[in-house]
């Protein structure tokens, strides 16, 4: 149950922590504070306090890999039905937008959803099938956008330009390619506009050591712009990212399907 005597010192039940580990893939977690306007919007979808929220964003950073390469560990005093929660949806991104999406419906419809900045006030389809798919997979987009932004935060991977509305959260594999794999943050990476053009169209790709690669196609170019904006990239290691870095397969698909070599 969600929202229903929910008060600060009560266990979390399952649906409450589906929800905040929704939320918690989105934001970055230097931001898993309670007053940040997500945190504190959860907060009173389960009638919880911020502060218990940011607690338990804490609780599942100590699960992160890539926070704990980083010398961070998240908050220890998790409990059972922490871990349980973040082994059975990490890598089944799908899965957990459906379900958070599914339990956001059950609320009051005066309280407003976590995706109202950049989505509508989600409402029961009441289409044909084809309708709800559609519904998911803009729901998918927007999930897989925020969790590379945030991953990333907010900047370019390889140029590090750092302004949101130049900002793509580009896949590495696909949607045609791999569907599976549409809103795993794993199969992203937080690209400028200029550079996500270049990756789509095989210009630039990355090393399963993630060094930057140039095709030679860039490399003839005499463009003052292309020297700078791409050629100088060569061999340079991109940024990591907070969360999520992309998966060695997914960039060995790249190099061998999409790189102009």
């Amino acid at each position: 149950m969600i929202g229903t005597n929910s008060k600060y010192g009560t266990s979390w039940s399952r649906d409450e922590l589906i929800l905040a580990l929704y939320l918690y893939c989105q934001i970055p977690f230097a931001r898993t504070k309670a007053n940040n306007p997500e945190v504190i919007r959860l907060a009173t979808l389960l009638g919880r306090t911020p502060s218990s929220v940011a607690r338990k964003l804490g609780n599942f950073g100590a699960f992160d890999p890539l926070l704990a390469k980083d010398g961070i560990s998240g908050l220890t005093h998790f409990s059972k039905m922490d871990r349980e929660i973040w082994s059975e949806f990490y890598g089944r991104w799908d899965t957990l937008v459906a379900d958070s999406q599914r339990l956001l419906l059950t609320l009051p419809a005066e309280i407003v959803p976590l995706e109202q900045e950049e989505m509508p006030i989600i409402s029961r389809p009441d289409g044909p099938t084809e309708r709800l798919a559609t519904v998911l997979t803009r729901l998918c987009q927007s999930f897989f956008r925020k969790a590379i932004l945030s991953s990333y935060e907010s900047s370019c991977c390889i140029c590090r330009l750092d302004l949101p509305p130049l900002l793509v959260a580009s896949h590495i594999v696909p949607w045609s390619a791999n569907k599976e794999s549409r809103s795993d943050p794993e199969n992203g990476l937080c690209l400028c506009a200029l550079h996500d053009k270049a990756f789509d169209r095989g210009l630039i790709s990355l090393k399963t050591s993630l060094e930057i690669m140039v095709s030679p196609t860039i490399k003839s170019s005499k463009s003052e712009f292309a020297k700078y904006t791409l050629q100088e990239f060569q061999d340079k290691r991109m940024t990591m990212p907070r969360r999520f870095p992309p998966k060695p397969e997914y960039l060995q698909w790249h190099q061998e399907n999409i790189f102009l070599s």
